[in-house]
């Protein structure tokens, strides 16, 4: 009996140094971490930061850094508002695999099919356009940044119509048409990453399924995704619970606030988002199209959406390579939401500050930190 009690007490005093030894590797790995991007949101000028770490199994971390609004000392948190920049086309992608699971669109048609205007590339007359090319940024659109940067409206959404922008850039009887709206390649040829052409592709839906594109996603995605505080448009939200935007530079002290804005060609960057909210998205497409038991599109539309077609490393509207995503960047803006399947782990990050350079490092400690968390939960269950 004293043996067993022995055997008893030695057995609870090695789990509880087990434990013990968890809960302090998990603190100095917290400790390590918070540390770390303290000390980037300080050394690189950054307002605010929020991060997400995703697990196939669920979301482990959501947390902010710094502030949504400096002058009032506003933190930034797993719930502030920011737009995304193009980390929206995603969104795009998965609007028209619905379409295309729904036989309303097809990836390899003349897009002059459904189209209201005419759309050819002057240098390739004989070779039309497709939704595989649009989506591959290899249909030979390419931007005009000074028309497309001055389609940027601050301080509210655009009073101009997605369709009438483009139309007007790619019809040849449109206002800002020019053969300089293209590249001399044939669709298909090269890659020439394109948001007008995103722009283009966003249409395509609204004209496919009959909706604006907001409205669409927001019933097929946003929904059944419980992204309660996702949009597209300034005028569907609270303004107030949009993070302020900031520039800044090397050298100069301070931050200079940029107004919030709305895109005319929205489809390439116009979602609003949380990081609670992009967390439940990311982990629905790591759980190939389905979350709470719900799928908002099939597996093998998943599967097709991240196959590249014309480049190893970029699919339809997702950047694939050993880590699969995309990332975004518009005046007081970076971000950055990727997955690696390999891991089944994946991470996002929200800056309100335009400019930031560091995101290779960034990205990567976050992964680490993501990667110990995920190796503490995979001991415990041993």
């Amino acid at each position: 009996r004293v043996i067993q009690i022995s055997i008893m007490k030695n057995l609870f005093l090695t789990v509880f140094i087990y434990l013990w030894g968890i809960q302090l590797f998990s603190q100095g790995s917290d400790e390590e971490f918070n540390a770390y991007i303290n000390r980037e949101i300080s050394e690189s000028k950054i307002a605010g930061m929020g991060i997400a770490i995703i697990t196939n199994d669920s979301i482990l971390v959501t947390k902010g850094y710094g502030y949504a609004d400096i002058q009032n000392k506003v933190p930034f948190t797993h719930n502030t508002i920011i737009n995304i920049a193009s980390i929206s086309k995603t969104f795009i992608s998965i609007a028209i695999m619905h379409a295309v699971e729904n036989n309303l669109l097809d990836l390899d048609n003349n897009v002059n099919d459904i189209l209201p205007f005419k759309l050819m590339n002057p240098y390739s007359p004989d070779r039309f356009i497709t939704l595989r090319h649009l989506m591959s940024h290899t249909s030979g659109i390419q931007d005009d940044y000074t028309i497309y940067y001055g389609s940027y409206c601050y301080g509210d959404d655009s009073p101009t119509s997605l369709g009438e922008f483009l139309a007007d850039y790619l019809s040849p009887l449109g206002e800002n048409y020019s053969k300089n709206n293209f590249t001399n390649t044939k669709p298909g040829g090269k890659f020439n990453y394109s948001n007008i052409g995103a722009g283009l592709a966003g249409y395509i839906v609204e004209i496919a399924t009959g909706k604006p594109l907001n409205v669409f996603t927001r019933e097929i995605i946003f929904k059944p995704l419980d992204m309660e505080n996702t949009c597209w448009f300034l005028s569907e939200m609270d303004i107030t619970k949009h993070s302020k935007l900031y520039e800044t530079r090397k050298f100069i002290k301070g931050w200079k606030e940029i107004p919030i804005y709305g895109l005319t060609t929205y489809p390439d960057g116009g979602v609003r988002t949380t990081i609670n909210d992009l967390s439940n998205y990311l982990l629905c497409i790591m759980n190939n199209g389905s979350f709470k038991g719900n799928s908002i599109i099939q597996k093998s539309s998943v599967l097709e959406m991240l196959t590249p077609d014309f480049s190893g490393s970029y699919a339809k509207f997702w950047q694939a390579g050993k880590r699969i995503g995309h990332g975004g960047g518009d005046p007081g803006v970076s971000t950055r939401m990727y997955f690696d399947p390999g891991k089944k782990l994946g991470i996002i990050i929200f800056i309100n500050t335009g400019s930031y350079d560091n995101f290779e490092e960034l990205e990567d400690k976050v992964y680490e930190y993501g990667s110990s968390l995920l190796s503490q939960i995979n001991n415990s269950k041993k």
